[in-house]
């Protein structure tokens, strides 16, 4: 049928035609209105329900479409055939956003931000879901939703709270890395063009002889990095707090698409039983010097949505959405995502989420899922709704089969994750602190975590504030000096240990 929008009769959801959008049906010109006009009904039921609920995390977001172009040959690692040969394409959306505000929270907060791909291979969706930083505040999914509740709101006062913020942070050394990333100007962003992504978990690959290795995939911007300070950041969020979003569609539509290198980083398992400490810990990196980036291919940016609705807000990333020739690995963080992001969309979305255009796999196949609510594509007619069955020609093909993964263990326990052993959360933030930070940079960081650690409040304020001040010494004592300056705490530093 023609879409013909200057021949388009004004309608219901329901497809009847009808003239009066703007006056109720009343009693009289000054009566009291009929519950039979059901178009007012409609209208308002409809209103009221526009507004599907947020996502608790990563809120405030934007996004949109672009491709994947292949660059270079890693089939020796994985016979996923999104990268079959140099010269592939793959249509993506890629989706940004913020961790902890709520939708109208301002694009320059200090936090970090989400970097959502998801690709519409010809093997089915594939969803990496990560982060603008490769490591993250934790390394068991278990403290994910107590984390969480510290970047929100508190229950009393229904305001931000630095203190259990930072409460949190000082019992949960693990989170040091990731600290001082946020706290640094890498904390805010300039724009979503002006920063890297990374898969930031550990994911494995598997070639077409079935060999497993390990990956980390990371995400350069050609665009360059470019981050605000404190006080840049905080006078866009009054200037323009939507200035990421803007940014990107108005950049987006002078083509001038941004561009991402992507890459990965490959571990073996022999590399991983001797490496020396666990290669899953999302709160550590893997030394580029032993690692080294491996080209893969470009991504580009270069479709706004026509509808933000429909096409970003609606859009579902997870996790557990892999393809052949790409999977898992025992990276704690991970595991519990896998879990947990579906359900999160079939609680926001509904059951039927994979059904929504922007979520629905262009080369979708046959399964059994029938009905739910929002069912919309037929819910499988007359066909058979189990398997297998008789009628239908449904085949599995098992060349999709998965090798076995190797478990270093046959005892299940609920393991200390800071156990000896595992236990260095210092290491890595220090060299963060002296090896990749300029002067402008660690002089930046001092002053934004005394900025922030200075709400801190209540009867536990010095022993939260002693706590961090302990995790900030054993990483680097001329940090850990430079907070306690700057906070006014007289110490002395040989009390903190190594």
């Amino acid at each position: 049928m023609e879409n013909n929008t200057s021949s388009q009769k004004l309608t219901t959801a329901s497809g009847r035609p009808y003239v009066e959008n703007e006056n109720t049906m009343s009693v009289g010109h000054r009566g009291p209105l009929l519950l039979q006009d059901y178009i007012l009904h409609e209208k308002m039921a409809h209103f009221n329900r526009e507004r599907i609920p947020e996502r608790v995390v990563h809120a405030k977001g934007s996004g949109a479409f672009g491709t994947l172009t292949i660059t270079n040959d890693i089939t020796k690692y994985t016979k996923a055939k999104i990268f079959g040969k140099v010269g592939n394409q793959c249509r993506m959306l890629l989706r940004f956003s913020t961790v902890g505000g709520e939708k109208g929270s301002a694009d320059t907060e200090r936090d970090p931000r989400g970097f959502a791909m998801k690709f519409y291979t010809e093997d089915g969706n594939w969803d990496l879901v990560g982060n603008n930083t490769p490591v993250f505040f934790i390394k068991d999914a278990k403290k994910f939703s107590d984390f969480i509740h510290t970047q929100k709101r508190e229950p009393k006062s229904n305001l931000k709270s630095p203190t259990m913020m930072w409460d949190f942070w000082s019992l949960n050394p693990e989170s040091l890395h990731q600290v001082l990333i946020l706290m640094s100007d890498r904390g805010t962003p300039y724009s979503y063009r002006n920063m890297n992504g990374y898969g930031s978990h550990t994911y494995s690959m598997i070639n077409a002889e079935n060999k497993r290795v390990w990956v980390k995939f990371h995400f350069k911007t050609m665009q360059g990095i470019k981050n605000f300070n404190a006080n840049e950041a905080n006078e866009m969020r009054g200037v323009d707090p939507d200035h990421a979003q803007r940014d990107l569609v108005e950049a987006i539509e002078r083509a001038e698409f941004p561009k991402w290198s992507m890459k990965i980083q490959v571990m073996t398992d022999e590399q991983a039983a001797s490496f020396p400490f666990n290669p899953f810990d999302l709160t550590k990196v893997w030394p580029h010097g032993d690692f080294p980036l491996i080209d893969v291919g470009t991504v580009e940016l270069n479709e706004v949505p026509s509808n933000y609705f429909a096409e970003v807000e609606q859009a579902a990333f997870a996790p557990a959405h892999v393809v052949d020739g790409i999977s898992y690995s025992p990276d704690k963080m991970l595991q519990g995502r896998i879990l947990s992001y579906p359900d999160a969309h079939r609680y926001r979305l509904g059951a039927n989420y994979e059904q929504i255009p922007v979520n629905r796999c262009p080369y979708m196949g046959v399964n059994y899922q029938r009905d739910g609510a929002m069912r919309v594509d037929g819910n499988g007619e007359s066909t058979p709704n189990y398997f297998p069955n008789s009628f239908d020609s449904v085949v599995v093909d098992a060349s999709y089969k998965e090798p076995p993964m190797n478990l270093e263990s046959t005892v299940a326990d609920w393991y200390d994750r800071n156990a000896e052993g595992d236990n260095d959360h210092y290491t890595q933030p220090g060299l963060l602190y002296t090896k990749a930070m300029n002067d402008t940079d660690r002089k930046n960081l001092i002053s934004n975590i005394v900025g922030a650690m200075s709400g801190i409040s209540g009867p536990k304020r010095d022993e939260i504030i002693n706590r961090q001040l302990c995790q900030f010494f054993r990483a680097n004592p001329e940090l850990g000096m430079g907070v306690a300056q700057g906070l006014g705490v007289d110490i002395n530093p040989e009390m903190f240990g190594k």
